[in-house]
C-alpha cells in the first residue's frame, strides 16, 4: 500500500516538473526562441482543458451514479459552443486583440463606456461565483489525500488539516505561476504549456483507469456493457427541463467563467486556433467521457454500499491493488485541481487588482508622486494578496457547507453565478444599443436572485434561517427561494437558473432601452459590434506637449523606468526624434493607454491619461458615431481623422455634414408622416362615400354622381402621389427610358402652364416674354414638361405675395438654354435652401400639401436630360434656373 509520505513526495515532484516545464518554456520565449509547437492550435486546445476540473475528473463519475446520464450535458454545452458558435467565440478573441483586454470584466468596462462600476460589479460577482468552484477542488484534493492517508496504517489524518495546508499549497502554487508577470495582456507561454502538460497526464490518467476497468476488472468491453444494462445507470430517466437547463448552464459557464476568457481570449495567439478548437475540443471532451459510465456501474458493483461515486476513479484502483494506476489517478485529479486553481487566480486576481484595489489606491495617492515602479509593486502585491483571498473564500465555503455536497451539485452552483454575466456580454457584442445602465441592471438582478434562489440555500450554516425556506420573505409565501412567484415543482436548479437569468436578461434590455447611452458607450460599442471593420479606430485623446512629462512619470510608476523609456523612446522615433519626449498626439495616447491597460485594466489607464490630459475630447470621429451609426460614415471619419495636416478644413466640412444629416433625418421623418398622412385622407374618404354608395339605396342620382365623383377626384389624388413616388425610383435606379422628339420652347410652356393650374382655386398670374421663347428643342419634351410644371406649380403654392405672379424668362448662355421662374414671393428660407433638393424635403414644411418630392424628381429629369436644376438665391423672391444643353437646341 502507498504511503501518504511517498505520495507527498510524488506531488512535490510532479509540481517541481511542472515549475520546469513552466520555467523552460517562458524563458524560450522572452529570448525570441519559443518553439512553434508553443504557439501551435494544440497548444491552445489543450490549454481549453482547464473547464475539466477535479468536477470532471472526479465529479463526472459520482454525477452518472446519482443522475444517470444527465452528466454528458456537462460535456455537451462546451461542445455546442465549439461547434455551433465558433465565429462568436473568433468575436471575442478579435476583441480581445484589438482592444488589449485583460480579463472578462475588463471586456464588459471597455465595452460600456470603461466604466470601473461595471468591472467591479463584474468582479464580485465571478467571485463569489467562482467561489464553489475553488472549494469543489479542495474537496476533491481533500477526498484523495484522505483516501491514501486511511489506507496508511502508520498515519492517522485529520480532514480539516489537510484542507487547510491543500488551500496553502494551492495558493502558494497560483501566486508562484500566476504572478510572475504584471503585464495581464501578455502571454503566459510558461502557464499555457503547463497547463497543456495537465491536460495529457489527466486525460491518460482517466483513460488508463478506464481501460483497467473495462479490460482488467470487467472482462471486455462485452461483459462491461452488459453491467451497465444491469445497473441502475443504464436506465433512460431523462428530465427534458433538467438537460435543457444543466446543457445551457454549461455553455454559459464555457464563455463566462473567467478561467475560460483568459486562456480562450487572453492567452490566444491566433484566432484561427479556434477553427482547430471547434472541433479537437469536442474530441478531447468525448475522450474524457467515455470511461464514466463503465468507472461508475463497475464501481457500484464492487465498492462497497455507501462507497462516495466521486472516488471511484480512485478506489477502484486501489481496491484492486493497483498503487501505480492509483498514483496515476491521483496525479490526474491533481492535475485538474491545479490547472483550475492556476488559470481562475490568476484571472480573478488581475480583475481584483485592477478593478478594486487599483482604482482605490489611486484615489488615495498623490498622483504627482514619481517613485518608478512604485504601481507596480502595489500592483504585484494586490494580485498576490488576491490570489489567497480567493483561496481563502473557497477554504470558507468549504467549512459552511461542510464539504458533503456532491461535487456536481457544487460545479452547477457556479455555473449559474457565473451565467449571470451572459445577457450582458452577449448583448454588447451583438447590439449596439445596450447600455452601461441595462449591463448593471441585468447584472445586479440576476446576482441577487441566484444569492438568493441557489447560493444562499446551499451553504445552510444559518445564513438563511429556515423560517424563510419555509414560509418566503417577510411571511409571503411567493417569495420562497425554492417556489418564487408561487411555481413550485421544478427542479431547484432549473427553477433558480430559471428565474435568474430570465429577470436578467428582461432588466439588462428594458433599462437599455429605456436609457440612452454615452458618447464614449456608442462608439465602443460600433467598435466591438463592428469589430472586424474597425480593429484599431482611434479613441479621441488629445494632449499638449506640457504633459509629455507627466505621462513619462505616471508611465515609469506603472511600467517600470525601463519599460515605460523604452516605449517613449520609439514614439520619440517614430514621431521623427525632436526634442526629447514624444508629442501626447491621440495615435500615441490611445498606444499609451493600451500598454497601460495590460497591466491595470482599461477603466483604471483611462482615468489615469484622462487625469493627466484633461480628459478625452469628443473627437470627430466621436461626433459622426453618434450623428449617423452607418459603417460607411464611420470608415470617412476614420480616413478623415488620418489628415492632420488639414484637420481644421476637415473638420469645417464635417460639422457642415453633420448639419445636412440631421436635417435629412428630419427631413425623412416629417416625410414619412406626410405620405402616410397623403395616403390616409384619400382612402379614408373613398371607403367613406364607396360604403354610402353600397349600403344607402335611397340615394338620388345627383348625390350617386357627387359621391362617385369624390371618389374619383380622391382616386386621382392617390395616383398623383404614387407616381410621383415610383417616377423617383426610375429615375434614381437609371431605368428611365427616354422619348426624343422635338418642338418649341414656347409650346412646352403653354403646356405646362395649362397643366399646372388647371382647376387652381389660388390665382398665379404668369408673365412671358414670347419673343425669348422661339428656341427648337430635341429631347424629351413631355419629361421638360414635368420640370415645368412642378416649377410653376411650386410658385403657384408657395408664393407668399398679396396678388402672386411669375415671371419665366429664356436666355441662351454659354452654350446653354436657361429658362428661369421667378416669383414675387419672399422665397425659399435660407435654412432650407440646400435641402430643397433632397427627395424628403419640401420648399415650405410647415405648409400641409405635397409629399416633397417635386424638386428632386426635377433634379433627376435634368441630369438624365444632361441639364441641371439650380436655385438662385441673388432673387428677391423664389427663383428657379432649368438649363438645357446646347445639343438639345435648334435654331428656331
Amino acid at each position: 500500500m502507498a504511503s501518504l509520505n511517498l505520495l507527498v513526495f510524488v506531488c512535490l515532484a510532479y509540481v517541481a516538473f511542472l515549475f520546469f516545464i513552466a520555467f523552460w518554456a517562458d524563458r524560450m520565449a522572452s529570448r525570441g526562441r519559443s518553439a512553434a509547437w508553443m504557439r501551435s492550435p494544440l497548444i491552445y486546445t489543450l490549454s481549453l482543458s482547464i473547464y475539466c476540473t477535479a468536477w470532471t475528473f472526479y465529479g463526472a463519475v459520482g454525477y452518472a451514479v446519482r443522475s444517470g446520464l444527465e452528466f454528458v450535458t456537462i460535456y455537451l454545452g462546451p461542445s455546442l459552443v465549439m461547434v455551433g458558435w465558433w465565429w462568436g467565440l473568433r468575436k471575442l478573441v478579435r476583441i480581445g486583440r484589438s482592444q488589449r483586454i485583460t480579463s472578462i470584466a475588463d471586456l464588459l468596462s471597455s465595452r460600456y463606456g470603461k466604466s470601473n462600476l461595471l468591472a467591479t460589479g463584474v468582479t464580485v460577482l465571478a467571485v463569489i461565483g467562482v467561489t464553489p468552484y475553488i472549494s469543489l477542488q479542495l474537496q476533491s484534493v481533500t477526498l484523495s489525500f484522505a483516501i491514501f492517508a486511511e489506507a496508511d496504517p502508520q498515519r492517522g489524518h485529520n480532514e480539516t488539516s489537510i484542507v487547510f495546508w491543500v488551500a496553502c499549497g494551492l495558493a502558494v502554487f497560483a501566486i508562484l505561476f500566476g504572478t510572475r508577470n504584471l503585464n495581464a495582456n501578455e502571454r503566459h507561454h510558461g502557464v499555457v504549456t503547463a497547463v497543456a502538460f495537465e491536460a495529457i497526464v489527466k486525460l491518460a490518467a482517466l483513460l488508463a483507469v478506464g481501460i483497467f476497468v473495462v479490460w482488467g476488472v470487467a472482462g471486455g468491453a462485452g461483459e462491461a456493457l452488459a453491467r451497465i444494462d444491469a445497473s441502475q445507470i443504464g436506465q433512460w430517466n431523462v428530465d427534458g427541463s433538467r438537460w435543457a437547463t444543466v446543457t445551457f448552464l454549461a455553455a454559459a459557464a464555457f464563455v463566462c467563467l473567467p478561467r475560460m476568457f483568459q486562456v480562450m481570449v487572453v492567452e490566444n495567439e491566433d484566432e484561427r486556433h479556434l477553427r482547430i478548437a471547434s472541433w479537437a475540443f469536442p474530441l478531447y471532451l468525448l475522450l474524457m467521457s467515455m470511461f464514466v459510465v463503465p468507472i461508475a456501474a463497475i464501481g457500484l458493483e464492487l465498492m462497497p454500499e455507501g462507497s462516495n461515486p466521486d472516488m471511484f476513479v480512485l478506489t477502484l484502483p486501489l481496491q484492486q491493488g493497483q498503487q501505480g494506476l492509483a498514483m496515476l489517478s491521483f496525479l490526474g485529479g491533481f492535475s485538474s485541481a491545479t490547472s483550475m486553481v492556476i488559470v481562475a487566480a490568476m484571472a480573478l486576481s488581475t480583475m481584483v487588482s485592477n478593478h478594486i484595489v487599483m482604482p482605490v489606491w489611486l484615489r488615495l495617492q498623490d498622483r504627482r508622486a514619481s517613485v518608478s515602479g512604485d504601481v507596480r509593486d502595489v500592483v504585484l502585491l494586490a494580485r498576490r494578496v488576491s490570489i489567497a483571498a480567493v483561496m481563502g473564500l473557497g477554504y470558507f465555503y468549504y467549512h459552511l457547507s461542510g464539504g458533503a455536497e456532491a461535487l456536481a451539485a457544487i460545479g452547477l452552483i457556479s455555473f449559474a453565478g457565473v451565467a449571470q454575466i451572459l445577457p450582458a456580454l452577449v448583448g454588447g457584442l451583438f447590439w449596439r444599443g445596450a447600455t452601461r445602465s441595462g449591463a448593471l441592471a441585468g447584472l445586479t438582478v440576476g446576482f441577487a436572485i441566484w444569492l438568493y434562489t441557489m447560493l444562499l440555500p446551499a451553504l445552510g450554516g444559518g445564513l438563511l434561517p429556515d423560517h424563510i425556506l419555509r414560509e418566503g420573505l417577510f411571511g409571503l409565501d411567493w417569495l420562497r427561494p425554492r417556489a418564487l412567484f408561487g411555481i413550485e415543482g421544478l427542479d431547484p436548479t432549473v427553477h433558480a437558473v430559471m428565474w435568474s437569468l430570465t429577470l436578467n436578461a428582461l432588466a439588462f434590455c428594458v433599462v437599455s432601452l429605456i436609457s440612452f447611452p454615452s458618447p464614449l458607450e456608442r462608439l465602443q460599442g460600433a467598435q466591438f459590434v463592428n469589430v472586424f471593420e474597425h480593429s484599431a479606430a482611434p479613441g479621441g485623446w488629445t494632449g499638449s506637449v506640457a504633459q509629455s512629462e507627466d505621462l513619462m512619470i505616471m508611465s515609469q510608476r506603472i511600467l517600470g523606468a525601463a519599460e515605460a523609456q523604452a516605449l517613449f523612446q520609439s514614439e520619440l522615433r517614430r514621431q521623427g526624434g525632436r526634442g526629447t519626449l514624444p508629442e501626447p498626439t491621440p495615435v500615441f495616447l490611445e498606444r499609451l493607454e493600451r500598454e497601460l491597460s495590460a497591466s491595470i485594466g482599461a477603466a483604471a489607464a483611462h482615468a489615469m491619461i484622462g487625469q493627466i490630459v484633461g480628459g478625452s475630447s469628443v473627437s470627430v470621429q466621436d461626433l459622426l458615431a453618434v450623428a449617423d451609426e452607418t459603417a460607411q460614415i464611420l470608415e470617412y471619419s476614420s480616413r478623415l481623422e488620418a489628415q492632420s495636416a488639414e484637420l481644421s478644413d476637415t473638420a469645417r466640412k464635417l460639422q457642415e455634414t453633420n448639419e445636412k444629416l440631421t436635417q435629412i433625418s428630419k427631413q425623412k421623418d416629417a416625410f414619412l408622416s406626410q405620405v402616410s398622412h397623403e395616403l390616409r385622407t384619400p382612402m379614408t374618404s373613398i371607403r367613406a362615400f364607396s360604403e354610402i354608395l353600397r349600403d344607402d339605396g335611397q340615394l338620388s342620382a345627383e348625390e350617386q354622381r357627387h359621391y362617385a365623383g369624390i371618389i374619383h377626384d380622391e382616386t386621382l389624388r392617390l395616383t398623383r402621389l404614387l407616381n410621383d413616388l415610383l417616377d423617383l425610383s426610375v429615375l434614381e435606379n437609371g431605368q428611365v427610358n427616354l422619348n426624343l422628339s422635338e418642338g418649341s420652347l414656347s409650346e412646352v410652356l403653354d403646356h405646362a402652364i395649362a397643366a399646372a393650374l388647371a382647376g387652381s382655386e389660388r390665382p398665379l398670374r404668369v408673365r412671358r416674354s414670347p419673343e425669348l421663347e422661339t428656341f427648337r428643342l430635341s429631347s424629351d419634351l413631355d419629361r421638360l414638361a414635368q420640370v415645368f410644371i412642378n416649377l410653376i406649380s411650386n410658385a403657384q403654392k408657395y408664393c407668399d405675395a398679396a396678388e402672386p405672379e411669375l415671371t419665366i424668362a429664356a436666355n441662351l448662355s454659354g452654350g446653354r438654354l436657361h429658362v428661369d421662374f421667378t416669383d414675387n414671393g419672399s422665397g425659399v428660407p435660407v435654412e432650407y435652401r440646400q435641402m430643397i433638393f433632397e427627395k424628403f424635403a419640401r420648399v415650405r414644411p410647415e405648409r400641409a400639401g405635397g409629399a416633397g418630392l417635386g424638386l428632386a424628381i426635377c433634379r433627376e429629369v435634368m441630369q438624365r436630360l444632361g441639364g441641371d436644376v439650380t436655385y438662385l438665391g441673388d432673387h428677391a423672391g423664389g427663383a428657379f434656373r432649368v438649363s438645357i444643353p446646347e445639343i438639345e437646341i435648334k435654331a428656331a
